[in-house]
């Protein structure tokens, strides 16, 4: 293919199919939602200046800071330089965390010009202090950009992106950090069996979900990434998350395929990161980038509100913790010692196990006996007095039979007293039970699984999202301020009638209720 004005920094040769532009050459749209359609659609796949055009009214569409440095800006700060031949040798700022620019059939010159293009961006952006996926972004828009100065306006516009609860990329470690917790949260609750698989063959999950942003923004190859790049700059940062869970189940898929239910190993975590990373740079011979985008779209997430607020509250756990610079976090499912945790109930393994349920902002915490029926006998009462105060609690139970089953509470007892004398129900969507023997199982609640049945509640009015096909298939927004809630799957987000809401715990002078068991004999942690 003849270059376009658009193509200066392509390598045609490595570019395959994508060399030869097809399709649509023009788009007349103006409004977000028809956006959204044609970018999942695929509609200027084919058409390489037709997408560089798109991406371009995308970008300068997005609402930025009053001072953004734009073209003019680089050709100034360049000057003759931009006649010289960029080096690659220039180190990359601190900030990206030692990734490199992925060569995405780029010329060999054009990864230098990336070099130069992030080492401007450093200059202008002095508060970016952890960007570890601006070198794959730059990589990206260098294909559809005229030259240096064009593709640093773009990346300037992403990175000055100033629309409230809008997210393009983050740029500082505290961000970086929760939105990899967020993550996990986010595996946990929507790709069950993958983040099992994972619990169960990793030594360090944190340390392989540290990587779930690479997975995409570096990883993927350029067919399968353009194609994410197009619904991306459309519907930001929440497009991400879909890939990497859609990713994190096709690995799941290619690693058990006939072998479900088998026994797996334990590994050192850098295996199991370079195994992904393996997979996710080679999937193109199992997965079309068409039939990946699918399997995102496929996955019913919260809403783009819901994960904001999620990461916002993950944020601040870390904060608490004294995490806000580069570190190495503690391995989540690792914060008990396993040397030192003792329970007459569950092994450390078992420990080590439910850990991996609960939500990351919890985990980060050592747990805390607070009652235990060997040290403080088979009183409600005296369980009650132990237990209120703290939240969120974990409640273990080994049956006269030996079977062990328990729950996560992630409510304080004490609200049970806001009925009176009468059984009243609290909690959140957060709470769960599960079983440890004779088999190992978690049950959630069915909104998690099944969000469609929250909506089915109530009928859906001309301006709800659910009348709408074509709207993002959320769950409905809070009615109360952000630190009122817990953040995650909070009942009040699901807007249900008082019969369905907060229907989780319960428990009065003669019996404790989770969901639809009545318990006793119970010994419970709080995570401290």
């Amino acid at each position: 293919m003849a270059e376009d004005e658009y193509g200066t920094f392509v390598d045609w040769s490595q570019m395959g199919d994508l060399a030869t532009s097809s399709g649509p050459t023009k788009l007349d749209c103006k409004e977000l939602k028809e956006f959204k359609q044609m970018a999942r659609q695929g509609y200027w796949a084919k058409n390489h200046k037709l997408r560089a055009q798109v991406y371009q009214q995308l970008i300068k569409s997005i609402p930025c800071r009053t001072v953004t440095p734009d073209a003019e800006v680089y050709r100034d700060i360049i000057g003759d330089a931009a006649t010289k031949k960029p080096s690659s040798h220039i180190p990359l700022p601190e900030f990206v965390d030692g990734n490199p620019v992925p060569r995405y059939c780029l010329k060999v010159e054009a990864v230098a010009s990336a070099h130069r293009i992030i080492n401007c961006v450093a200059g202008q952006f002095p508060d970016i202090s952890h960007c570890p996926s601006l070198p794959a972004l730059t990589a990206l828009l260098l294909h559809f950009s005229k030259d240096e100065a064009q593709c640093f306006e773009h990346v300037s516009r992403i990175l000055a992106c100033n629309e409230p609860g809008k997210r393009l990329l983050d740029q500082t470690f505290l961000a970086y950090e929760s939105s990899c917790m967020t993550f996990g949260d986010l595996a946990n609750k929507y790709c069950t069996a993958a983040h099992k698989l994972i619990v169960a063959t990793a030594q360090d999950v944190v340390e392989v979900y540290a990587d779930w942003q690479r997975w995409v923004l570096g990883d993927l190859p350029f067919a399968h990434m353009v194609r994410v790049l197009d619904v991306y700059l459309v519907e930001g940062y929440k497009v991400l998350y879909r890939v990497a869970i859609a990713l994190l189940k096709f690995y799941r898929k290619h690693k058990t395929g006939g072998q479900a239910g088998q026994n797996q190993q334990r590994l050192d975590s850098g295996k199991i990161r370079s195994d992904i990373q393996a997979f996710i740079k080679g999937i193109g011979s199992t997965v079309t980038p068409e039939k990946l985008l699918e399997k995102s779209f496929s996955i019913r997430l919260i809403s783009r509100k819901e994960i904001t607020l999620l990461q916002v509250t993950n944020e601040k756990s870390l904060q608490q913790k004294g995490i806000t610079v580069k570190q190495k976090r503690r391995n989540v499912q690792l914060a008990l010692d396993p040397d030192t945790f003792s329970s007459e109930i569950v092994s450390a393994k078992e420990m080590h196990d439910i850990w991996s349920w609960i939500p990351e902002r919890f985990a980060l915490c050592q747990p805390e006996l607070l009652f235990t029926t060997s040290t403080h006998g088979c009183s409600l009462s005296r369980f009650y007095s132990h237990c209120e105060g703290h939240e969120p609690t974990l409640l273990l139970i080994r049956t006269t039979d030996g079977d062990v089953c328990g729950a996560f509470l992630s409510s304080d007892w004490e609200e049970r007293k806001r009925g009176g004398n009468k059984l009243s129900y609290f909690g959140t969507g957060e709470c769960f039970v599960f079983r440890l023997k004779p088999e190992m199982e978690r049950y959630e609640w069915v909104v998690i699984r099944h969000p469609e049945l929250a909506s089915a509640i109530r009928p859906a009015g001309p301006d709800d999202p659910a009348a709408d096909p074509s709207a993002d298939q959320s769950l409905p927004q809070p009615d109360k301020p952000p630190g009122e809630l817990s953040p995650f799957l909070a009942t009040h987000h699901f807007n249900l009638n008082s019969k369905n809401t907060s229907m989780f715990m319960a428990g009065s002078f003669d019996s404790i209720i989770v969901g639809e068991q009545i318990v006793s004999d119970p010994a419970c942690f709080k995570p401290d």
